[in-house]
This record gives C-alpha cells, structure tokens and sequence, in this order.
C-alpha cells in the first residue's frame, strides 16, 4: 500500500472535511486497484498537487508513466477529456483513464517546472506557445466557459456592494464589461483554463508539456489571464511596474499568437475577481493577517493597472 503524503492529507482534510478524509481512507486500496489493473508497478517516491496523488510507475507498453487519483470534484471531470482531445500535442498523453475514480495513467514528465525558468521572457514565451498548441477545436460536451458569464457578473456586482474594498468604480464596471462583450461570446476552442508555470512542465519528447487542464472550450486569451495572475508576483521589484506588467502581455501574445487588447481584458478581469477572492476567502498562501492584505493590495494595484491602457511596445 502507498503512503499518503502528511501535507497533501492535511490540506485535502481542511478543504474537503470529512468527506476528504473519507476518501483518504480509501486512497491506497484505489491506487493498488489501479496499479494491478493497468498492469504498473510503482517506481519512485508519492507525490502530490493540491488535489491529487501522483505515482510515479513503469507500465509494461507505455514505460515511464504516473497514476494520478483526484478527488472527485466537478472542477477534474474534464481533465482527460482534454487530454485525449491534445493526444500529446503541447500536454503529456493519456494513456489510461478511470472517470468513475478520477484517475488517469498519464506520460511521465520531469519534476521540474516552468517556474524554475529564471528568464521571465522566458516563462512568458513557454506558455504562449503551449496556449497556442493547446487551441484546437473542442469536442462536445466540454464545458462552455461563455455559461459561466451571467455567474461571473452577479458575482462581480454582489462582491463590489458587499465588500470593503479600494477597487475603483471604473475598474469593476471595466471587468464588468469585459463579462459582457467577451465572455457571452466565445469560440469552441479548447483551452487549458488554469495555464501557469507550475502547469507547465520539463519533459523528454517534448521541451515541455502542459498539465493540469480544466478542459473548457472557450477565448484562447482567457489563459492570458490565469497565466499573469501568477506571474505577477515575480514582477514586483521591477523599476516600473506597468512597463513589465504591459511587457509579459506583448511577450505572451506574440507567441501566442492572439490578440493583444483581449487578453489585456480577460487579464484585468482575473485581477478583480482575485481582489475579491481574497477578501472573501483568503489565498492558499495566505488566509488572513497582514500577508492576506498586502496579497489583495497587490491584486488590487494590478487590477487599476490592467484598466489602463498598455505603453508603447519596447
């Protein structure tokens, strides 16, 4: 039987109470299930994300792999839909899947990520170019990000009123916009849906591999968003913040090959609904305290910053 990590339990169990302990109980007889039925043996130490266990294996045809178990939630039903829909291209293969136990056989990749990169035009690059293979024509039944719209303006608009917050007028009713003319409105690509560095990964048939996916079919300039919304923490000892700001965005698009303005919209839109987040609920790295409101005054200053219009490009 393997061992569960100690900090992957924990975290399951503060998120998920007892139903996240539930099924820890029933974690290791899962995987040696899985393990015996797709003929693998394990080949290396247990790791974790932040909602699943990865088991590192060699399978008798497929050699180096990983089992991956999540817990059942409605955000990884569609994980390997996409996979399947990419076959390899710009995300790791799928070779094995369980849908009713949210588990995958999947290529291995290495442990190291894109977020290791020090060169942040880099980083950008990297992703740009994964978001541009991964924008293939969706397969039915995916989800249509364009359905989450009327949510995302309700919420906006509830947060704005019930919050105590120093977004300004303008920037909300920005954000607001951008649920109105972009969201409604959107093409059945697949997308990734949570595309950053850390879902980016060093491989060896590819120099990198996506991870991860969520599997909506919608605005390849969404994953514009999710993308900055992490990397900005790496921009803060920049001279000028809205120059480096404005700088990954032109780095992304170009080698994503999208258009510059909608992705400046969807990025925006992410800062603000963050800004809220956060005070709502708190971030993973920070639930309360001082470290929560310096998180939700950064979001906040990206969010004024992502409302104005971009620099001259350099």
């Amino acid at each position: 039987m393997i061992g569960v990590p100690e900090a992957f339990a924990r975290s399951t169990i503060e998120r998920e109470g007892e139903g996240g302990a539930a099924w820890l109980a029933e974690l290791p007889r899962i995987v040696e299930e899985l393990l015996e039925r797709w003929g693998c043996a394990p080949d290396g130490e247990v790791m974790h994300g932040g909602v699943g266990v990865i088991v590192p294996v060699q399978h008798g045809v497929e050699g180096a792999s990983v089992l991956k178990v999540s817990f059942p939630h409605p955000g990884n039903v569609y994980e390997p839909d996409a996979f399947a829909a990419w076959g390899g291209r710009g995300a790791v293969l799928l070779h094995e899947r369980d849908d009713e136990r949210f588990a995958m056989l999947l290529e291995r990749a290495q442990s190291s990520t894109l977020a290791e990169v020090e060169d942040g035009d880099e980083v950008v690059t990297v992703a740009g170019r994964i978001n541009r293979r991964l924008a293939i024509p969706a397969p039915p039944g995916l989800p249509r990000l364009r359905e989450q719209a009327d949510a995302w303006e309700e919420q906006l608009r509830k947060d704005a009123g019930e919050l105590t917050h120093t977004l300004a007028p303008y920037v909300v009713d920005a954000a607001v916009a951008t649920v109105r003319e972009l969201a409604r409105v959107q093409p059945d690509t697949l997308i990734h849906g949570d595309l950053h560095a850390r879902n980016i990964l060093r491989a060896d048939r590819e120099p990198w591999l996506a991870v991860d996916p969520k599997g909506y079919a919608g605005d390849p300039a969404y994953d514009g968003g999710t993308l900055l919304k992490s990397h900005a923490l790496t921009l803060l000892e920049a001279d000028d913040l809205h120059k480096a700001v404005h700088r990954t965005l032109d780095v992304f698009v170009e080698a994503a090959e999208l258009d510059r303005e909608r992705a400046q919209r969807w990025a925006q839109l992410h800062a603000v609904q963050t800004a809220f987040w956060g005070r709502r609920h708190g971030f993973r790295m920070a639930r309360s305290g001082s470290r929560l409101d310096w998180l939700t005054d950064f979001a906040d200053r990206l969010a004024k910053l992502l409302t104005e219009p971009s620099q001259p490009r350099w």
